[in-house]
């Protein structure tokens, strides 16, 4: 059993192959769970879809970046924005309807350190930015729970402490799962440390 506190940044660590993405894949629904359950403020989440978890407030970044490159920061976190929407795949309404998912969106850029870089196409950004963006497709759903997936995989020294800075102002207002090699900014961020070994909780 793992239990994550609300407002803590819980670090999962391990040798590659330890399950730790698995985890994030069953917390996610990006795997059917085969045994036991998974809670969420009271909402059984064993047996949810992906979109499902996410209307609940959890959202997630992967190993590899998964950002829409030749939309500009704003669409990408438009497109976040307007998933959380009860109505999200209806396309064609009055542009006023939307105001709040432009907000949504704005926010979230704000969030991740973006605003210089609002109108860019994320193709011509940098990796650490687009890393950011991604982050920032996440908070546009307006999540309460943050799953990171390897968030500083590939980047600088540079970079990283900018990620590392973005995680801390995050974790002000929001549960946050992290997994990360990095052992340096894992104990520069973490409140709590789970040691996963073959699939299992070592400590």
């Amino acid at each position: 059993t793992i239990d994550f506190m609300a407002s803590k940044v819980h670090a999962i660590i391990g040798p590659n192959g330890a399950g730790k993405t698995t985890l994030i894949n069953l917390l996610s629904g990006d795997l059917p769970v085969t045994g036991g359950t998974i809670t969420f403020k009271e909402h059984d989440l064993t047996r949810q879809s992906v979109h499902a978890v996410s209307q609940l407030g959890i959202g997630r970044s992967y190993q590899k970046t998964n950002i829409f490159p030749e939309f500009t920061c704003l669409q990408n976190c438009w497109l976040g924005a307007q998933s959380r929407m009860p109505t999200s795949m209806r396309f064609f309404r009055p542009a006023k309807a939307y105001q709040d998912v432009r907000q949504r969106a704005e926010r979230a850029i704000d969030l991740c350190g973006l605003n210089e870089r609002i109108d860019t196409v994320a193709s011509s950004m940098s990796y650490g930015e687009q890393r950011q963006l991604e982050i920032g497709m996440m908070l546009a759903t307006e999540p309460e729970l943050l799953l990171l997936d390897e968030p500083l995989a590939g980047m600088g020294t540079d970079e990283s402490q900018k990620v590392v800075g973005l995680i801390k102002r995050l974790a002000d207002e929001h549960t946050v799962i992290l997994i990360e090699h990095d052992m340096d900014a894992v104990f520069a961020v973490a409140d709590v440390l789970t040691v996963m070994v073959n699939g299992k909780v070592l400590a």
